[in-house]
């Protein structure tokens, strides 16, 4: 689910901005834009995502509104200043050149003086507090997209429950036709030649049983009660992998009955059905 959370707090004697964007995603996917003081933090970060979300590509970006403080270092190699001031002193007096070295040129080579900015300490705690409350804020605007999404799949069940009772109500109409088409082209092909009425009574039943869809119209409608209930009341770890599940069944329940049917109404009931799940599964693809 799409989602922004955003928060600024004190870190390392600076302010910290975090911004948190998330996009759909079949599973947790982590990119991390962070200045290099927060670089030894980015495990500890991508592990505490993982409390706020299960499933999206996040995408953090973090930046200093106020700059830490930083203490400039100095640091001399005294024995390595000696060295040049005694090779200078030599050439000096070689080539009969006046003067002496002084400060200045020894400051102004870079392997005797070298100024390093000291690094910031940019502390876990005070990190993810800041990283906390920006999840919170993306949470709360990706549950009110998920309840949006909730009510449209809760009609969706409801028009697939209308469907399966088309298919229901014409299962036992279609069993009859099909008796009656099979009893007639028996009479047709054997030309008034008397029936063994038990043969062909036997043959009806197998025909009846091919053709009974008693047991996929009961696991469909199961599962679109759970559907439903999972959209109701929730499920632990999260609805978009049980429902994604769910619909998986459905597919193959409406296939099922689909191929079995030998009727235009009740495989026009099927497409319908295959329309909404694939719909559904869309749907279902954003919900965490």
């Amino acid at each position: 689910m799409t989602g922004f959370g955003a928060a600024e707090g004190a870190v390392a004697g600076g302010r910290l901005r975090i911004e948190i964007r998330t996009v759909n995603h079949r599973h947790l996917s982590v990119q991390l834009k962070a200045p290099g003081e927060l670089a030894a933090l980015e495990a500890d970060i991508r592990e505490r995502l993982r409390t706020h979300f299960e499933r999206g590509h996040a995408t953090i970006s973090a930046r200093w509104t106020v700059e830490p403080s930083q203490a400039a270092t100095a640091e001399v190699d005294v024995e390595r200043a000696k060295a040049v001031v005694e090779a200078l002193r030599g050439v000096a007096r070689e080539l009969g050149i006046g003067g002496d070295v002084d400060l200045a040129t020894l400051a102004r080579l870079p392997d005797v003086v070298r100024v390093r900015p000291a690094e910031t300490a940019a502390g876990a705690g005070e990190v993810l507090a800041v990283l906390d409350e920006a999840a919170v804020a993306a949470v709360r605007m990706r549950e009110r997209e998920g309840d949006r999404l909730g009510e449209d799949l809760c009609g969706r069940c409801r028009r697939l429950a209308e469907l399966a009772g088309v298919v229901a109500a014409r299962a036992p109409t279609r069993i009859v036709a099909e008796r009656d088409r099979l009893a007639k082209a028996v009479a047709d092909l054997t030309a008034g030649v008397a029936l063994d009425g038990a043969r062909l009574a036997q043959e009806i039943a197998l025909l009846a049983d091919k053709l009974d869809i008693t047991e996929e119209l009961v696991r469909f409608r199961t599962h679109v009660a759970a559907v439903e209930g999972a959209l109701t009341n929730g499920a632990a770890g999260g609805v978009g992998k049980q429902l994604g599940f769910l619909l998986q069944e459905l597919s193959r329940e409406a296939n099922t009955m689909g191929a079995k049917a030998n009727d235009a109404p009740i495989v026009e009931a099927v497409l319908a059905m295959k329309g909404e799940l694939e719909r559904m599964r869309e749907q279902v693809e954003n919900l965490e």
